[in-house]
């Protein structure tokens, strides 16, 4: 080099390589300037001049020739700008070389700094033309990204080209003039703030901790040798306008120890600044310094331990219960399931979990595995990974449980995602139980496929579609029903609620029951359902729903909800509870003859001594039994597949005196719904100019919001419900589906050979609409949605199906027969000379159940309904709302219990079951016709869910009557089991909303206007007067 370096120079050497730099900023900016400048006042003289006053088109000609010219100036900017984006493989090569010849600028500043400062380091004068040929590169893609730019007074000022102006003109000055200054090219540290841009492209970085990290450093970084480069330079050079100079001489290295001790406020003061520019750059630097050098410290050391604990192996110790949650692992659904899970287990918590997510928790995450440190663990993984599931300790876990993003807008691929889950665990852990969310109910069909998944050992489906759904359409037939089986199985009851509209607020116990398995006294065995049943409500204070019946050498098993007389009980049998607690179910299993028959007060059963309880039936009878009862294994297991009905031989009798409906009826190869021959969608299409459309009278009103691109919501989970062969062929209501065409027609292949269905092309949002198809003669209405994503706010997810239920509401007028409310199914209990108002039972399906408070209104003031009869809505307890947050708990209430899942899917569906789902993907998912056209007794023997008036026949004229009193008669007569009530909310205007009291009190007064939810026999249809 020609020409000694000196780290302190004369001003004029100074500013002959500040100058330039100042030169080509300032002009440039002020260039930039003139030219806004400019282009703004000719665009005001072409608007407001010259082009009022010229017309002709040969003056035009120019004009559109500067347009053509502009056209192709943008149209190469644009392909410029592609280029430099890293959209491209040459654009992301120029980035990365950009970035990677900054670096090599930056050591080259190195070098002349150990040469200057006397370390004895010779180094070529080759060195300089090296720097000049980098930074030629760099005055090269200056200009590309310059034109590339669309705002150019934006980009003359962005810090990348200040860090430019400011380094390149320095350069070519040394070149000319063969002599070096090191000056402000220590600002080519900046450059190091692109460095997490390139790792991105590299893909060194993929997760949110390794980029916020590699940003936090590349911050400290440049930030800290940018700082120490300023100083070194006035303190080695002094103030200019100090004579004689004040410098001082600081090496590099104690500048960034200066730095380092002002950043972390330790400040020795053993090196100091002595200029004026020094101290003034320090008062401003310590600020800033401070702020990041404070965050920068504990955010990497908390990034570095959480990845560190989050890479670890959960150490498994013997007798310890955990759990592995995966799938979805975000903080609303972890907050959820904890909730969820805390509630199952009432605070004590002997299960600990462990969540295993494939992306690290965000902060907020973090926070809620904190406050649950006792017992949550997170482990950052996929279940993919089978390194990943040896850390968790799969194989000792007692339960894998994945959750699925309910909300996802495509849900085929969120549950194929769990479905290869499962089948990862499975491969390589056959016998861990695994408990799986499935948002439609067709996917689960990829189950049975998975080898060692086996739903008798444990393994469980929660179809949240099919499960919804099956709500929604069983509150069509019985309104009210998905708040009394919400609180029965899921959620508290809205206690509050139904007090604020109660006059006595002694009708409501301060009891939560729910619904309980507990193995039943083997004293029961040979006794009827009906006679056990009505035994433990006398005796023993409990409502029993159905029971488990097994069989066969495997273990088999059958939920049986009222059965016929034809059904005894085995030993062991488990039983279905309404109860308070578990330990009012005990007395079930505690019952003894001999030493309880006498005994009134149920509390005072408890476990006795007797010797007759340890009794139990030799093998050899109870094969005798079995075969008196005709439980064969081949029967069973078939009607294990039809969803846990019986064979045709413990079908009463009673079936067969409707053979006169049942000659033409027609159903499925199951045996478990109605069936008919596919009908075309032009068929099933209606109109305003048809005929039948003004005809519908007591049908059901499907509202469907959905498109041509929506993701399926699966109706025929609707559907099955309302087709099941357990209800007479004249019970069917017709049922009319509203929407879009498009839409409907993705969905009819799956529904068209159900009988009864029509299709009407139009939206709930428009009068005219509801009015051609009959809404205010219909029997109910269900209102749902798809999944969409066209809001990201959860208050507006639900804008459609709220508005479609106010304008329907709106709807409400008088009823054009005798005065029938909906919710009676067409029996009138009031005065029937009086004025009234039909009232539509709509269930609207949510997506978030804090929209319920959108359609929780009064009506308004101007209303044509008198004050009297208007509706006060509450839709939680009159079971108007559904939402699918009131399926979350299902997951961890499983896990505890997997006999409750099955009954309420039993209850729910009308039957389903895993082993029909099998079936079911032998047919190809759909349902096809019986091949020998038989009709299936025993599939159709199965109890359905109604909602009955007090018949006269159980009333006995006193007024006393009570609800033990009812529930007897009931049972006794009819064979029907009452299990809730849906009492007006107010006296004695039937019209009023109503509100469900699950499991009411025995000695509960009844009201001529109470309504029972009841499990009726198949055999006794629910239109005919009992």
């Amino acid at each position: 080099m020609s020409g000694k370096l000196n780290l302190t120079c004369g001003l004029s050497f100074q500013l002959a390589f500040i100058i330039p730099s100042l030169f080509v900023f300032l002009g440039g900016l002020f260039t930039i300037l003139a030219f806004r400048l400019a282009r703004y006042a000719y665009g005001f003289s072409i608007e407001k001049i010259w082009m009022k006053k010229v017309r002709d088109k040969d003056v035009w000609w120019p004009h559109k020739r500067k347009q053509s010219s502009v056209y192709w100036i943008r149209a190469f900017s644009t392909r410029v700008e592609m280029m430099l984006s890293a959209q491209t493989s040459v654009g992301c090569v120029l980035v990365i070389l950009v970035f990677l010849l900054n670096i090599g600028a930056l050591i080259i500043y190195f070098v002349n700094l150990a040469e200057a400062e006397e370390f004895k380091i010779s180094f070529p004068d080759s060195i300089l033309y090296v720097d000049t040929g980098f930074n030629a590169f760099f005055l090269l893609y200056f200009g590309l990204r310059f034109v590339a730019a669309d705002d150019k007074l934006r980009f003359w000022l962005e810090l990348n080209s200040i860090v430019d102006f400011f380094t390149i003109p320095p350069v070519f000055v040394s070149y000319y003039l063969k002599k070096n200054w090191l000056g402000l090219r220590f600002l080519r540290a900046l450059r190091l703030l692109e460095l997490p841009r390139i790792l991105q492209f590299l893909r060194i970085t993929k997760n949110n901790y390794s980029i916020k990290l590699s940003k936090l450093f590349a911050v400290f970084i440049s930030t800290w040798l940018t700082a120490a480069g300023f100083i070194h330079l006035v303190e080695n050079n002094g103030d200019p306008w100090v004579q004689p100079a004040n410098s001082q001489s600081l090496s590099y290295f104690k500048c960034m120890y200066l730095v380092m001790m002002t950043m972390s406020t330790v400040g020795y003061g053993d090196v100091v600044v002595q200029t004026t520019l020094g101290q003034t750059f320090i008062i401003f630097f310590i600020i800033g310094g401070l702020v990041l050098f404070a965050n920068f410290i504990p955010e990497v050391v908390e990034i570095v331990e959480s990845h560190k604990n989050y890479k670890s192996s959960y150490e498994v110790v013997s007798g310890k219960n955990y759990i592995v949650v995966c799938g979805n692992i975000t903080l609303e659904s972890v907050t959820t399931f904890l909730r969820d899970f805390l509630l199952q287990d009432k605070g004590n918590v002997c299960t600990e979990i462990l969540f295993l997510g494939e992306s690290l928790p965000s902060l907020e995450l973090e926070a809620v595995f904190k406050c649950y440190s006792a017992y949550t663990t997170f482990f950052y993984g996929s279940a993919l990974n089978s390194e990943d599931l040896k850390r968790v300790g799969m194989e000792s876990a007692n339960a894998c449980l994945i959750l699925a993003d309910v909300q996802s807008p495509q849900p085929y691929t969120e549950d194929t995602s769990n479905i290869m889950r499962v089948l990862s665990i499975k491969n390589r852990y056959p016998n861990t139980r695994v408990i799986l969310q499935i948002i439609q109910s067709h996917n689960k069909v990829y189950l049975p496929n998975i080898p060692n998944w086996d739903w008798r050992r444990g393994d469980s489906i929660i179809c949240l579609a099919e499960l919804k759904l099956g709500f929604v359409a069983q509150s069509c037939l019985v309104p009210g029903l998905s708040t009394l089986l919400t609180d029965l199985f899921i959620v508290k009851e809205d206690t509050e609620t139904k007090r604020k509209y109660l006059k006595d607020k002694m009708l409501l116990e301060d009891k939560d029951y729910k619904v309980m398995t507990f193995q039943l006294s083997n004293d029961f065995a040979d006794m009827t359902f009906i006679e056990v049943c009505r035994l433990c409500f006398v005796k023993l204070n409990l409502v029993l729903l159905g029971i488990e019946l097994k069989f066969g050498s495997q273990g088999e098993s059958a939920i049986l909800i009222n059965p016929s007389a034809q059904i005894k009980l085995h030993q062991n049998t488990v039983g279905f509870f309404i109860a308070h607690s578990l330990a009012e179910v005990r007395r079930a299993q505690f019952y003894c003859k001999a030493c309880h028959s006498d005994i009134q007060d149920p509390e005072q059963i408890k476990k006795c001594q007797c010797k007759s309880r340890l009794y139990s039936k030799p093998f050899s009878e109870k094969l005798k039994f079995c075969r008196e009862s005709h439980v064969l294994d081949g029967e069973l297991a078939k009607s294990r597949s039809l969803g846990g009905v019986l064979p045709q031989t413990f079908v009463n009798g009673g079936f067969d005196g409707q053979g006169g409906e049942n000659s033409r009826v027609i159903l499925d190869s199951t045996g478990m719904f109605h069936w008919c021959d596919a009908v075309p969608l032009q068929e099933a299409l209606l109109s305003r100019k048809d005929q039948a459309a003004p005809n519908l009278q007591d049908h059901i009103l499907v509202c469907v919001f959905g498109d041509a691109d929506s993701p399926l919501i699966g109706l025929q989970d609707f559907v099955m419900p309302l087709r099941a062969s357990n209800f007479i062929y004249h019970e069917l209501k017709d049922i009319v589906f509203l929407g879009s065409l498009e839409y409907l027609q993705r969905e009819w292949k799956f529904i068209q050979n159900f009988p009864k269905l029509w299709l009407f092309s139009g939206s709930a949002l428009s009068c005219a609409d509801l009015r051609a198809v009959n809404v205010q003669d219909c029997a109910a209405c269900a209102i749902l949605s798809s999944n969409t994503t066209a809001s990201s706010n959860p208050s507006l997810v639900d804008t459609e199906s709220i508005l479609a239920t106010l304008n329907i509401r709106s709807m409400q007028g008088k009823s054009s027969s005798a005065p029938l409310d909906a919710v009676f199914r067409a029996r009138a209990l009031g005065n029937q000379s009086q004025r009234c108002y039909k009232r539509i039972p709509i269930t609207t399906e949510l997506k978030s159940s804090r929209n319920a408070q959108f359609i929780n209104q009064a009506p308004s003031s101007n209303s044509e309904i008198p004050e009297q009869d208007q509706l006060f809505t509450t839709g939680a307890p009159a079971g108007a709302i559904f939402s699918d947050s009131f399926l979350n708990s299902l997951l961890s209430m499983t896990y505890y219990n997997h006999h409750i899942l099955a009954l309420l899917q039993t209850l729910v569906t009308s039957g389903t079951s895993p082993a029909l789902g099998e079936q079911l993907l032998e047919e190809g998912g759909r349902l096809c016709r019986s091949l020998d056209n038989v009709i299936h007794s025993a599939s159709q023997a199965r109890c359905k869910l109604a909602l009955l008036p007090l018949p006269r026949r159980l009333l006995t004229g006193a007024m006393d009557d009570s609800f033990g009193d009812i529930y007897c008669r009931a049972l006794d007569l009819f064979g029907i089991l009452c299990f809730g009530l849906y009492r007006l909310m107010e006296e004695p205007n039937p019209y009023k909303n109503r509100f469900v009291i699950a499991r009411p009190a025995s000695d509960l007064k009844m009201l001529s206007t109470d309504l029972l939810f009841c499990v009726v026999p198949f055999n006794v249809a629910t239109t005919d007067d009992l």
